[in-house]
């Protein structure tokens, strides 16, 4: 592992990013570093803003959060939607606050829209158009999500190689910035500014080197989730009534295979398959990204966790905060 060069003493303090795939373990590592070294969490994970979202997301406990500070996690409703526009304002607003407070942010998370929000922009997008979405659900209706992904192809194939055939919400909103504007939603995204222009970023991508030991850890973490209490979490959501599978939120990776048991599509078993199966899958996206992306350090948690934090404590003890 090399890890990113500090900054020399008076310059802007760092932002520290740990990213990585399900169940790599970051989260696990950035409590370690923030009981020794000036640090606040910040949450990058698109379901952990959710209330109500606590065992299906492996979101810290009260407890932990109590005594290491923590952002962005519990900030909205599940019936609400969360943009990767509203998490780059919050996350900027929360690392210019910690900054103030002469400490160091460290952003942990493996949504990867997020981040590559945060590290690379997002231009200003036009707002949904109720009457398109509609002509575009009608439209798959008749046809199927596959062909509407296939029309995605042949007017912005750079979208269209990062959303699945059957991911009917981005390939909804990318056929619909394509329309509304005549322009393609992957040029839109490349002309946005960058939030942390002008800071010094440290980043690193946590995975195990050998891909079998992160799967059995997703297939483990997810039978420890069942075992808390993961089925009552999802059906309580079910219970509120005003909560239907099209809500982002309960698209996230568990939930989503969850709320099929419930609605009698599968059995408990096939669910919890499905989920872990889904997991494997995030994962693999993860890393498809993290590859991508240049400012990465990669950091083997089963070889390497331990010298990272040793080093990022001893680089953060020369910058000036």
């Amino acid at each position: 592992m090399a890890a990113p060069r500090a900054p020399e003493a008076g310059s802007r303090p760092p932002v520290l990013i740990l990213t990585g795939p399900t169940g790599s373990g970051k989260s696990e590592w950035a409590v370690r570093l923030a009981a020794e070294a000036p640090v606040e969490i910040v949450s990058v994970d698109s379901a952990q803003v959710y209330r109500g979202m606590d065992i299906g997301t492996a979101k810290p406990s009260r407890e932990l959060r109590a005594g290491i500070p923590h952002h962005l996690i519990d900030v909205c409703d599940p019936a609400e939607v969360y943009s990767a526009g509203r998490f780059v304002q919050q996350a900027r607003e929360a690392i210019t606050a910690i900054h103030a407070r002469g400490r160091v942010p460290l952003l942990v998370g493996g949504t990867m829209l997020y981040l590559r929000a945060l590290l690379h922009g997002l231009a200003p997008l036009p707002p949904a158009s109720p009457e398109l979405r509609r002509e575009l659900d009608e439209q798959a209706a008749r046809e199927g999500w596959p062909a509407l992904h296939a029309e995605l192809v042949r007017l912005d194939a750079p979208a269209a190689a990062r959303i699945s055939p059957h991911d009917a919400q981005r390939i909804q909103r990318a056929l619909e910035v394509c329309r509304l504007t005549g322009e393609r939603l992957s040029d839109l995204r490349r002309r946005g500014e960058r939030p942390l222009e002008g800071l010094p970023v440290w980043m690193w991508a946590m995975a195990p080197a050998q891909r079998e030991v992160l799967h059995r850890r997703i297939a483990e973490r997810f039978a420890a989730m069942m075992a808390a209490g993961f089925l009552e979490e999802v059906r309580a959501l079910y219970a509120r009534g005003d909560l239907t599978e099209r809500h982002a939120s309960m698209r996230s990776v568990g939930y989503r295979q969850l709320w099929a048991h419930l609605e009698g599509r599968c059995g408990l078993e096939a669910a919890i398959e499905q989920g872990i199966a889904a997991t494997r899958q995030l994962a693999k996206r993860q890393f498809t990204w993290m590859r991508s992306e240049p400012l990465a350090e990669w950091v083997d948690p089963q070889t390497e966790a331990l010298s990272w934090n040793r080093d990022v404590r001893d680089r953060l003890g020369r910058v000036a905060l």
